[in-house]
């Protein structure tokens, strides 16, 4: 069994208002066959077809306040309820408790020791390890999990030879803003078809994507619903070189923001979780998922490995 997380960062399940959240009004096609014409908005899950399920899990983690990105991706990769840990929600940057607490055991460090073969398939520019380097940049929670489990991140010359996949999935923004002439260009669906064929070689693949994020705090419907239109090429791309008997691919976030454009911040809502591959793969995934603490717990399940080495 292998499976592909595909984690977008702050999408939650709105209102069915084209006015104020993009799931209601971008052109989804792969999206809306995928779950029988059902969008990605409130009241839509659960939906179970032949190829996919939608559900519905909880982010706040029954602590007041709006979820943030470091207790929620850490709450999502130990399957330890951070926030309650601490006693509020914290982001975007990991706080001291939140590193140690992906330092103590998180689902790259399980999979690591069960012998399973991971990989994180973000590539990152030499910016990135520069501003790591001189202190200026801190590890997001994701990066932290990989870095504490002992991984290195990809760099450009994985990006290059197709070992690795952009933040903005064509490399077109390593050209335009990060000044780098020589990235390798490919479309949407070519980078969906290179996450899926990568994740053949492996047990279990993450890939982050935190624009959605971005285009919530800007208040940008355009820009949310163009980036909707390419997440949905790029699923289409993963699903065209998936085998469903094979494994699973995951889809979920941390917490709602692009779902409410009436706001710049983030919201409660719940977050949606996209499981595709066949009905007999997907029925423990859909019998335990309640909030962002079962995902690694069912992960390693599903994977046969273990959290307690």
């Amino acid at each position: 069994m292998k499976l592909l997380f595909f984690f977008i960062d702050g999408i939650g399940l709105g209102k069915n208002d084209p006015t104020i959240n993009p799931f209601a009004r971008a052109l989804t096609p792969t999206l809306d066959k995928l779950l029988g014409g059902r969008r990605l908005i409130k009241g839509s899950a659960p939906t179970h077809t032949l190829r996919a399920s939608l559900l519905s899990i909880d982010a706040t983690l029954g602590i007041n306040g709006v979820p943030q990105s470091a207790t929620g991706q850490a709450a999502i990769l130990t399957g330890i309820n951070i926030p309650n840990l601490i006693g509020y929600h914290f982001g975007p940057w990991p706080n001291q408790i939140v590193v140690d607490s992906l330092g103590n055991g998180n689902l790259f460090s399980y999979l690591k020791k069960s012998g399973k073969r991971a990989a994180f398939l973000n590539a990152y520019p030499p910016s990135y390890f520069e501003s790591i380097n001189s202190g200026m940049r801190i590890y997001s929670a994701i990066p932290q999990a990989v870095i504490s489990a002992g991984y290195s991140l990809f760099t450009e010359e994985d990006l290059k030879y197709g070992h690795a996949v952009s933040a903005d999935f064509t490399g077109q923004g390593w050209r335009d803003r990060l000044n780098l002439p020589d990235t390798p260009v490919i479309s949407p669906y070519q980078a969906g078809s290179r996450l899926a064929h990568l994740t053949n070689d492996l047990d279990f693949a993450f890939f982050e994507y935190w624009l959605t994020d971005y285009a919530g705090h800007n208040q940008e419907m355009d820009k949310a619903c163009s980036l909707l239109n390419t997440i949905d090429t790029v699923i289409d791309g993963i699903i065209a070189s998936w085998n469903d008997q094979e494994g699973i691919i995951l889809i979920t976030s941390d917490h709602g923001n692009m779902e409410d454009l009436s706001t710049r911040r983030h919201t409660i809502n719940q977050v949606p979780v996209i499981l595709i591959g066949a009905p007999n793969l997907r029925r423990e995934f859909i019998r335990v998922l309640r909030d962002l603490t079962d995902i690694t717990p069912t992960i390693l399940k599903f994977l046969d490995a273990k959290d307690n080495q």
